[in-house]
């Protein structure tokens, strides 16, 4: 374990950070299968609707939800990177103070 598992949960993270920051700016690439199915099912509903005359506020709705619910889920992979990079740095940590206090960490 130690700096090759780190850099790889940093590399994760960085993932994560722009995947969570397209969503907010309404990108649909970084969304899973069946959020992207939960958004093209709205836009073709808004899209009958507004063929028909209506208005296409619930399909707006439901876009909205789908897009809430994918930064919801980026957010709690993101904090589970996080807090996995924490543990390493912690055990990573100490290890090396057990190694110095037992005398063979010159």
């Amino acid at each position: 374990m130690g700096n090759a598992d780190i850099r790889r949960l940093d590399r994760e993270i960085e993932k994560a950070t722009k995947k969570l920051e397209a969503v907010r700016r309404g990108e649909w690439w970084p969304l899973n299968g069946s959020e992207r199915r939960a958004m093209a099912r709205a836009l073709a509903g808004g899209a009958y609707q507004i063929t028909r005359g209506r208005s296409a506020g619930r399909s707006e709705q439901r876009m909205d939800t789908t897009g809430t619910a994918a930064e919801m889920r980026l957010n709690a992979e993101l904090t589970a990177l996080h807090g996995e990079r924490q543990r390493l740095i912690t055990e990573a940590a100490r290890a090396k103070a057990a190694k110095k206090s037992s005398g063979w960490g010159w």
